[in-house]
C-alpha cells in the first residue's frame, strides 16, 4: 500500500481506501462489514470514510464495532454533516447546531473520541459562511475533529470558506470530497485541480467505478443479485446506457491485454492524479477488496501510450 499527504496536510492516507456507502448497515450484514474493515486494515488500508446519512447511521455503527479492538492511532476515520439526520427544522443543513449534535452523535456511534476527517457533506446556501467555518474551527479546537473538509461543493463555494477561514483567522478546509471517475470528470480536472494547487487541498474522491458500472459486470447485462438488479437500486439502471456498456467493453478489452480487470483499470487511472490524495472504494465481498487493492500495482501498467488509448476510447478530455 502507498500512502499519500492529504493535500499539503502532514496526515497520510492509504491511496486506496473503504468507505461505507450503501453497502455498510444496508446491503452487507453487520459481520461481513466487520470483516472487510478488518481485512482492509491488515492489507495497509489507514483510511476509512463514513457519514452519519449512511444507512440512517447503522453504517458508522457497524464502523464502530469493528474499530473497536483496533488501534485508533492507527485509523484515519471520517463522517461527514448536512442531510437530514435529526427530526425538526434544524435536523439537517450546517447550521452550528446540527453540526455540534451531528458531530456528537457520529462519534457516540463510531465509539471515538474524534474523527479524523470531517466533511461538510453539501452546501447549505441558507447558514453563512463564517457559522460554518467557526464550528468547525471549534470543533478542532475542542480535539473532537482533526481536519475538516468539504464533499460536493462546487469551486468556488470551496474557495469561499477557504478564504472565510483566513479571514476570521480559523482553521480552513483541508480537503474537498468529489465523485471522480471516467464518466465522470469536469469539475475535478477543470476547477478543482487548480483550487488544489492554489490552496492545498487533498481529494478524497467516490464512485471509482461509477456506480460499478465500470467494473465491467453490466457488459452483458445486469445480473442477479447486482446492486443494479435491486429494486430500491434502480436509479443505477439509469446510468446504464448502450454508450456506456460499449465504452467499457473496450476498457475491459485494454485491461485484459494489461492483465488486469477492469476495475482495476479504472481505479488506477484515477491515481494518476497527484491531487487525489485517496480513491474511496466500496465493497461487498472480501474478493472485490483484494481486486480494488491490486490498483495500486495496476497503475504502474499506466504508462503515456495506455493513458492516451484510454483516452481515445472514451473521448471526454475536459477542454
Amino acid at each position: 500500500m502507498h500512502y499519500r499527504r492529504l493535500g499539503h496536510s502532514g496526515i497520510k492516507v492509504s491511496e486506496i481506501s473503504l468507505g461505507a456507502w450503501i453497502t455498510f448497515g444496508n446491503q452487507i450484514s453487520e459481520q461481513t462489514g466487520i470483516d472487510l474493515i478488518k481485512a482492509a486494515y491488515d492489507h495497509g488500508i489507514n483510511f476509512f470514510d463514513n457519514a452519519d446519512i449512511y444507512a440512517n447511521g447503522q453504517a458508522e455503527s457497524v464502523m464502530g464495532k469493528a474499530i473497536k479492538d483496533m488501534p485508533r492511532e492507527a485509523l484515519v476515520i471520517s463522517s461527514k454533516v448536512f442531510w437530514p439526520t435529526i427530526p425538526g427544522p434544524n435536523g439537517r443543513g450546517l447550521s452550528r447546531k446540527h453540526i455540534m449534535e451531528s458531530c456528537h452523535a457520529s462519534l457516540r456511534r463510531l465509539g471515538t473520541d474524534y474523527v479524523d476527517l470531517y466533511f461538510c457533506h453539501r452546501y447549505d446556501p441558507d447558514t453563512p459562511f463564517e457559522e460554518v467555518v467557526r464550528a468547525m474551527d471549534d470543533l478542532i479546537h475542542q480535539g473532537k475533529v482533526l481536519y475538516w473538509g468539504t464533499s460536493e461543493w462546487e469551486a468556488a463555494q470551496v474557495a469561499q470558506a477557504y478564504m472565510a477561514s483566513r479571514q476570521f483567522g480559523l482553521v480552513p478546509p483541508t480537503m474537498e470530497q468529489p465523485q471522480y471517475n471516467l464518466f465522470h470528470r469536469e469539475r475535478v480536472e477543470s476547477e478543482l485541480s487548480p483550487l488544489c494547487k492554489e490552496f492545498g487541498l487533498g481529494l478524497t474522491t467516490w464512485s471509482p467505478l461509477f456506480y460499478g458500472i465500470l467494473s465491467g459486470k453490466y457488459n452483458d447485462g445486469i445480473p442477479d443479485g447486482s446492486r443494479a438488479s435491486l429494486p430500491d437500486m434502480a436509479w443505477i439502471r439509469d446510468h446504464i446506457t448502450p454508450e456506456r456498456i460499449s465504452i467499457v467493453r473496450k476498457l475491459t478489452a485494454l485491461a485484459q491485454e494489461l492483465e488486469i480487470t477492469t476495475a482495476q483499470l479504472a481505479i488506477a487511472w484515477i491515481l494518476r492524479r497527484k491531487e487525489v490524495s485517496s480513491v474511496i472504494t466500496g465493497a461487498t465481498r472480501l474478493e472485490q477488496l483484494d481486486e480494488n487493492l491490486y490498483a495500486s500495482e495496476a497503475a504502474e501498467k499506466l504508462d503515456e501510450d495506455i493513458l492516451d488509448r484510454i483516452e481515445q476510447i472514451v473521448e471526454n478530455l475536459p477542454e
